[in-house]
């Protein structure tokens, strides 16, 4: 019975990859733009379109309104509702994965697994779409984002790991990875390692340097705001941190200057934390500052004529709804009634939280009138006094309790705290914190018009994808052939996994010619550097990363290796 299932579901899973255009359907062109909402499910579509049209009523629609043109499933490999680790990593890869996991083969899961999995070929890299044009055809490559870079979207298209939070793993792969343009955030995780390769290797390197960026006429550039994540927009300081705008156009300018032409991935990525703690007002300014990137970049292909600009969320969130039955006869408000008090918000609930944090509690109620329009009852003031992280309590820290508080009005921290208030003046309503399993939109523009119309699956949008840039190799051979294990690669040589030392938790692999030991190689994971001879007098620079994975101690890398041992 469970064969006659395997079966089934090959042919189904056959059968879904089919359904992506044919390539003879798909017109080829020269350029890739990928733009992902992070965690942005439909309903926030249309709060932020009335929200935009209700403060400028000369602009009724979205940037990305009239290339609407679908729905796409996004799932994990075993389950239905995905983290952005596996399902970005499916449209980069055609492969969905587990949660967690970072453009790699997921582990074998027999009874829950929604298409069949390879048991051999867990754990396995699997190359993106962005590093097969990057080797095959010579294109520029680019990321923009607003979290910090080795963050689940943008590590999913160029690097790879079975845990999204190793970011000592994901970090280096990313800049090894010999990436043409990198905007986004991040400035404490980019090691001075990492920066002098990226220097030495021509990139103009900025750290919290807007003018510096801006300046900039390289073509090769990596520009980090923020510690770790950058601002929201609504809360940014745009003398100090640019718009995602400002990024993309800044990105295009730069990729566009190669004649192969380029990939780039756009990442409106604190949708999804905004989502995540029911901040209404976060989650529609940082999409409608996502929607102006989308218009920058559907400029550019309208003029271009040879780019593909493929806009989609990878996940939705939070379960935002226009309308809650706490709010009494919703369903009849005006648009006034509806989006006045929401309009009237300046900060986000994050912006909120640092704004009462930073001044004495004695001016909250100044602070709620001037950036949200209403101020706090008393048991909303006696609630926030409550709060764990509220820095300027009267109340010392030891002694504050949710006892006796409304529960609708408590939360763990301040800026849930302050997200609830400003939900709570609204009629949205929200059913989780977490992600949901709906579909998500797709808008798409294409210069002929071969576009993926109706409802596809993320594994379908990759085939899609692939067609439309033509690629000469497939992504799975790709990845048979720069991800091979290691003993298969070096079975007639002999190999030496040397322990992490202090300060490196990853090991090294030695690679011995039996016959002539001064052929060697030494080979330090996360990066695309092999160094040769037992001195290592040699540096070779690969086209790809290698990889290390603890789970089955087994390094990942290029399978012509074998001809520095010769």
């Amino acid at each position: 019975m469970k064969r006659i299932t395997f079966i089934l579901l090959s042919l189904v899973f056959t059968f879904c990859q089919a359904q992506a255009n044919r390539p003879e359907e798909v017109k080829p062109v020269k350029n890739l733009i990928v733009m992902i909402p992070d965690g942005c499910s439909l309903p926030v579509l249309s709060v932020s379109r009335w929200l935009q049209w209700y403060t400028h009523p000369d602009k009724p629609n979205l940037h990305i309104d009239p290339y609407l043109c679908g729905t796409v499933s996004t799932f994990c490999s075993n389950a239905p509702i995905g983290d952005s680790a596996p399902t970005t990593s499916c449209y980069m890869t055609g492969h969905p994965s587990r949660s967690g996991y970072v453009s790699t083969y997921p582990l074998p899961d027999p009874e829950n697994d929604i298409y069949p999995t390879d048991p051999k070929r867990a754990y396995q890299p699997l190359v993106t779409l962005l590093e097969a044009m990057k080797m095959t055809q010579n294109k520029s490559t680019g990321l923009v984002f607003t979290c910090e870079f080795p963050q689940a979207t943008p590590a999913d298209c160029s690097s790879h790991s079975y845990r999204r939070g190793n970011y000592h793993w994901i970090a280096p792969q990313m800049v090894h990875n010999d990436l043409d343009v990198v905007i986004g955030g991040g400035v404490s995780l980019l090691s001075e390692d990492m920066e002098k390769y990226l220097i030495d290797n021509g990139y103009g390197v900025y750290r919290d340097n807007l003018q510096g960026m801006r300046a900039d006429k390289n073509n090769k550039m990596w520009a980090l705001y923020g510690d770790s994540e950058m601002a929201y927009d609504l809360d940014r300081n745009p003398d100090e941190q640019p718009s995602i705008e400002e990024m993309t156009r800044k990105a295009l300018e730069k990729l566009s200057r190669n004649e192969n032409g380029f990939f780039l991935m756009v990442e409106g990525s604190k949708v999804d934390w905004a989502a995540h703690v029911n901040d209404p007002v976060g989650i529609c300014t940082e999409f409608l500052a996502f929607d102006r990137a989308c218009g920058a970049a559907l400029e550019f292909a309208r003029k271009d004529g040879e780019t593909l600009v493929v806009i989609l969320p990878d996940h939705g969130n939070s379960g935002l709804s226009l309308g809650k039955y706490t709010c009494g006869g919703y369903d009849r408000l005006t648009k006034d009634q509806l989006f006045h008090q929401f309009a009237q918000y300046k900060l986000t609930a994050d912006g909120f939280a640092k704004k009462i944090n930073s001044e004495a509690f004695s001016e909250v109620q100044n602070i709620f009138r001037t950036y949200a329009g209403f101020e706090l009852s008393e048991a909303e003031l006696h609630a926030l006094t409550q709060i764990k992280d509220y820095k300027n309590s009267p109340v010392p820290a030891e002694n504050r309790s949710p006892e006796g508080i409304e529960p609708s009005l408590y939360s763990g921290s301040l800026t849930a705290f302050v997200a609830k208030l400003l939900t709570s003046r609204t009629c949205f309503g929200f059913t989780t914190g977490g992600h949901t399993g709906e579909e998500v939109f797709l808008a798409s523009y294409h210069p002929e018009g071969t576009l993926p119309l109706g409802r596809h699956t993320n594994i379908e949008i990759n085939q899609y994808m692939c067609q439309a840039v033509g690629l000469p190799v497939s992504l799975d051979e790709l990845s048979h052939q720069v991800f091979a294990h290691h003993t298969d690669v070096f079975r007639d040589y002999t190999c030496e996994i040397i322990p992490s030392t202090e300060g490196k938790d990853f090991p090294t692999l030695v690679v011995k010619n039996k016959k002539n030991k001064n052929k060697q190689l030494t080979i330090t994971p996360f990066t695309n550097i092999v160094k040769v001879g037992r001195k290592g007098q040699e540096e070779i620079h690969l086209n790809s990363v290698i990889v290390y994975v603890d789970a089955n101690n087994t390094f990942y890398l290029p399978e012509n290796l074998t001809q520095y041992l010769n």
